[in-house]
């Protein structure tokens, strides 16, 4: 795990430039850093090295190929190099390696094949920077499920900048960008930015499977973004290649590609572990693990004294029955609160998942044993394992028997209506107008109508919920997790567990992200995977192998803290209403000082809470750490 950033042409001092993006990821790579300057300085390349493989000078960055063609700054990992490898040799593209690093198979591989075939090839987690010296263009990669960040755009009058995280670019001389306004709203919906956008005008986050290139002159005209691997076709594609075999067979193949994905992501110079809750996703990683190692895994759990919101003594019962040795840390709520000034720092811009806190200190606690952390994510979106899909599923499949030339005048009517002012009736009508799984998505999301009124102005971004038609895939779950991995999960789960796991050079890896994995999990029915209220129903019979079903069959508290009842508290309450001063919020003009205060009071003085507040709140501290006089 590594930081990486550059610029093309930028104006002012280059050496002075990179030497600052290099310092603000620092924690990033905090063992090495190295530079690279093009003969006739318009090129810049810089990384900050977490050593993971081969930890010796062979593996240092920035590295140029064999032929001195291609330079390359990289974060991240490649897990299948060892077969790249051994077929570059084999097919005498290279003759010997000078070290065993993953970074210089993959430069290698794109000696041999090009930029587009290379990446193709390989099975990881990246966001890379490769400079053709030959050709003078650049090109920025990111891995397909979107595990690393990698933002890009430009500052000043034409200066092309990339980095690992937006702090990086926000520091250089120069930077002067306004703020995004005509993505607020759909921040204040879901609680995070999606990609390709950014908290700044032109400054974009590069799409997950994407690969992005810059010719010579380095301007915006001569700036391309294509797709090599696209999440929307493989589902589409697997749900018209279904899966022939039973239940039983596909959790036999589920089984052998998780084993394989874990074996090859335990693959390290420096010491492994996981994370394991209660949770069937990072119980079945933490168990492969255990399964194919002869000594114990090292596994890390954080509780909390909160009742309801408590899962450590669970995992520390599966942690026992696997033989792990088992870490855990028990929070106070104090804990918590001291995370909350480092969040703006730590995220770099307004970011809302409340379980980034948790996320943090689970992370912090682990690197004091480990340098790296397998993560169970990705099961739910995978496997059909979130409640809420059962619950819309059952909606929509009542309400789409309706004509939409019905239904949408109903919903209209439904939601002037009185019934509106109940959270549950707003929801029920908003579905009722839905016109397909898009706009079925957006609804379940937003129903209040004071989200959209938070920003003081209004340009609304409707996003991907209308990136493919109604009924795009045939079942509406599918539709949704669809949705879930192009949006939810790359920008709100894998944001919170990069940031808050590389604030602490923790490297996180996500076996159920793998390729093959993912591919194979779209070829899959939706009875293999959801029954009623059951969901992931082929991953637990993979669990079940090796953890007892009644060990399992509890209900599931999440990855959360109790932050709406502990803003009523005298330090937060104090904190969070300093943030939101009328007078601030009004100087700064971004955010509708009345609706603000709506919502709060709603909460504070009528008992309503609604996750915006946090939203607003998370905001506002990016705000004042960030634009004070914006």
């Amino acid at each position: 795990m590594c930081g990486i950033a550059g610029f093309c042409q930028l104006e002012g001092d280059g050496q002075a430039g990179i030497q600052a993006m290099m310092e603000q990821m620092l924690h990033r790579g905090p063992d090495t850093g190295g530079k690279w300057i093009s003969e006739d300085k318009t090129v810049v390349l810089g990384h900050r090295r977490l050593s993971i493989v081969d930890l010796s000078p062979t593996g240092a960055q920035p590295m140029e190929s064999h032929s001195g063609r291609y330079v390359i700054v990289f974060n991240g990992e490649i897990y299948n190099y060892k077969k790249l490898a051994a077929q570059l040799l084999e097919e005498g593209k290279v003759k010997a390696f000078r070290g065993t690093s993953d970074t210089e198979v993959l430069l290698e591989a794109v000696e041999a094949y090009g930029v587009e075939q290379a990446i193709r090839l390989c099975k990881g987690m990246f966001a890379i920077a490769i400079f053709d010296q030959k050709e003078k263009e650049l090109y920025l990669l990111r891995d397909r499920v979107g595990e690393k960040p990698l933002y890009y755009g430009f500052i000043g009058q034409e200066s092309f900048v990339f980095a690992s995280e937006i702090g990086c670019i926000r520091c250089l001389d120069g930077f002067s960008n306004r703020l995004n306004r005509k993505i607020l709203d759909v921040y204040f919906t879901h609680g995070y930015i999606p990609a390709p956008y950014s908290i700044y005008e032109n400054i974009w986050k590069l799409e997950p499977g994407s690969i992005a290139r810059l010719s010579f002159p380095f301007r915006r005209k001569n700036l391309s973004v294509t797709s090599y691997w696209s999440m929307k076709e493989i589902a589409k594609k697997g749900q018209e290649n279904l899966f022939s075999g039973s239940q039983e067979e596909a959790a036999e193949e589920l089984e052998r590609l998780l084993k394989e994905s874990v074996r090859e992501q335990m693959v390290a110079d420096v010491s492994v572990g996981a994370f394991l809750s209660a949770g069937i996703d990072s119980s079945t990683i933490v168990a492969l693990m255990q399964s194919l190692n002869s000594s114990k895994v090292k596994s890390f759990t954080i509780g909390m004294y909160e009742e309801g919101y408590n899962e450590a003594a669970a995992a520390k019962e599966i942690a026992n029955h696997l033989g792990t040795e088992h870490t855990e840390l028990y929070i106070t709520e104090q804990d918590a609160i001291s995370v909350i000034p480092k969040l703006a720092d730590m995220f770099g811009e307004p970011f809302a998942d409340s379980s980034q806190i948790p996320t943090y200190l689970v992370s912090r606690m682990t690197r004091e044993h480990v340098t790296v952390s397998l993560s169970g994510d990705g099961g739910d979106e995978l496997f059909c394992g979130y409640t809420s899909y059962e619950s819309v599923s059952r909606i929509w499949n009542k309400m789409k028997r309706i004509p939409y030339i019905i239904r949408k005048p109903s919903s209209v009517l439904l939601l002037h209506s009185p019934l509106a002012a109940n959270p549950i009736y707003r929801t029920k009508a908003a579905l009722l107008g839905a016109r397909g799984s898009g706009s079925l998505y957006e609804i379940s999301y937003e129903t209040d109508p004071l989200t959209r009124k938070i920003a003081a102005e209004h340009s609304y971004c409707p996003y991907k919920y209308n990136e493919f038609p109604p009924g795009y895939l045939q079942e509406v779950n599918h539709n949704i997790m669809l949705m879930d991995m192009l949006m939810y999960h790359p920008d709100d789960i894998l944001v919170k567990v990069d940031r808050a796991a590389m604030a602490v050079s923790l490297e996180t890896r996500v076996p159920m992200l793998d390729r093959d994995v993912v591919e194979f999990a779209w070829t899959l029915p939706i009875e293999y995977k959801r029954e009623g209220r059951v969901g992931k129903k082929v991953l637990r019979d993979v669990l079940y192998r090796y953890v007892p079903r009644e060990m399992m069959e509890r209900p599931k508290k999440g990855f959360s803290i109790p932050i709406d009842k502990w803003l009523l508290k005298p330090e937060l309450r104090k904190w969070a209403e300093g943030l939101i001063d009328r007078k601030v919020l009004r100087q700064q003009g971004v955010l509708d000082a009345d609706t603000v205060w709506k919502i709060w009071e709603d909460y504070t003085q009528r008992g309503r809470w609604r996750i915006q507040i946090w939203f607003i709140l998370m905001f506002q501290q990016w705000m004042y750490s960030f634009h004070k006089s914006i």
